[in-house]
């Protein structure tokens, strides 16, 4: 604030200091942390450039060519970091590791995101672009789709999340194109637009359509209101609210459609400020049947080699079925750690197994080979082990590996 008013009252010194700024941006360019890389392409559909906001994962290897799902987030630029932040703590264990894109909306947001044509709002004449949301779902399915699947390493498993209009543009897109996304996050979405009109549409949809496998959380922020308050209310100023919960009742009514379904009502939270808890509890409930199972199982001395097996090949199995392809069950790191903790606890057997599913879940990590060397050294079997390096100075060329194959070779 006082930088402000120095600003205001000095201009002399205002003009020093962007220049002593900018010097210092270019001295030192270090950053706690940079999320996002931007990157744009030219819609025939919208007839503009549109920016995009990429993050990969923070473990993203380029020369292990692994692919990722993706999670393309409405207003990118205002959002993407709270779904980076979220992912840095629970992916691996609650969701899966993406690459997040975000969809910068800062310019004609009303015009894409509004699902229907107004003309008038609050009783006056409303000239402002809207209800171009078809258009905008071409733009995403026919463009950007394809531009971030040729140019980013991500598969066909995908998530959308809006908040407000975006959240809007969401039940939209699961209503009239449920193909493009297997997962849908509405935070707080505007469905009093245009006299709850897609409310009405979804009515006739949501009977008989087909959703399974696919998910759909939403949330509602009660701005200090009780949900009960909410409800019995029939003024204008819960329209926004009522919309909301009416829609989730016609989806409660239709379990049928075997859509995965979750609601959440966050009585503190105003619009605003709803985004942040949504992110997170929405994205660990479209990913519940990601999440790990028997982990007390991995822990537990008594714990065969067989069962653990066993449970790692149901994992496989459940993650092939809800991604629609062949994906590791675990990250690389936890069956390795695995693998190091039972090899301590004199369990070679299970460290064994542990790094033989390393190698076959993740055949192009020098350090799966490595790891299994070590089992080999360990057990004094010194050709085994000296196999395993080879491999991993194979694959990597690093001269670390070498240096192991030399002293391996003098024992």
């Amino acid at each position: 604030m006082m930088n402000r008013i120095k600003i205001v009252l000095i201009t002399g010194l205002a003009v020093f200091l962007q220049q002593f700024a900018h010097s210092q941006t270019n001295q030192n360019n270090q950053f706690l942390q940079k999320v996002g890389a931007i990157d744009s392409l030219y819609s025939k559909t919208l007839e503009e450039y549109r920016t995009i906001y990429v993050q990969l994962p923070a473990d993203f290897k380029p020369d292990e060519n692994i692919k990722y799902p993706v999670v393309f987030v409405l207003d990118g630029e205002v959002f993407l970091p709270t779904v980076n932040d979220v992912q840095n703590y629970y992916s691996g264990g609650f969701t899966p590791e993406m690459v997040i894109v975000g969809i910068s909306n800062d310019k004609n947001r009303m015009r894409d995101l509004t699902t229907s044509k107004v003309t008038e709002m609050y009783g006056s004449p409303f000239k402002q672009e809207n209800g171009e949301a078809a258009n905008f779902s071409k733009f995403i399915e026919t463009e950007l789709i394809p531009f971030v699947e040729n140019k980013y390493p991500v598969t066909n498993f995908r998530t959308l999340i809006g908040h407000s209009y975006g959240g809007l543009f969401t039940i939209y897109t699961l209503i009239h194109h449920p193909q493009l996304f297997s997962n849908y996050l509405a935070i707080d979405p505007s469905l009093d637009w245009d006299n709850q009109q897609l409310i009405k549409e979804a009515k006739d949809k949501v009977s008989s359509a087909d959703y399974k496998g696919k998910s759909l959380f939403m949330s509602l922020g009660g701005s200090g209101m009780t949900l009960n308050e909410i409800k019995k209310d029939t003024t204008g100023f819960t329209i926004f609210s009522r919309s909301n919960i009416a829609f989730s009742e016609i989806l409660n009514q239709n379990k049928q459609n075997q859509l995965a379904f979750g609601w959440k009502f966050y009585q503190r939270d105003l619009h605003g400020t709803i985004t942040f808890p949504s992110i997170m509890d929405g994205l660990i409930s479209v990913f519940e049947w990601y999440q790990m199972e028997n982990v007390d199982k991995y822990n537990m001395p008594t714990t065969t080699a067989d069962e653990i097996n066993k449970i790692v090949r149901y994992r496989q199995h459940k993650l092939e079925t809800h991604f629609g392809y062949a994906v590791p069950p675990l990250p690389e790191f936890l069956i390795n750690m695995q693998g190091y903790m039972s090899m301590d606890m004199g369990q070679m057997e299970r460290a064994k197994m542990y790094f033989e599913l390393t190698i076959e879940y993740y055949p192009n990590s020098p350090n799966s080979y490595d790891s299994m060397a070590d089992y080999y050294e360990r057990n004094g079997d010194n050709e085994n082990a000296l196999k395993f390096v080879a491999k991993a100075y194979e694959i990597s060329g690093d001269d670390s590996y070498k240096d192991r194959i030399e002293a391996l070779k003098k024992k």
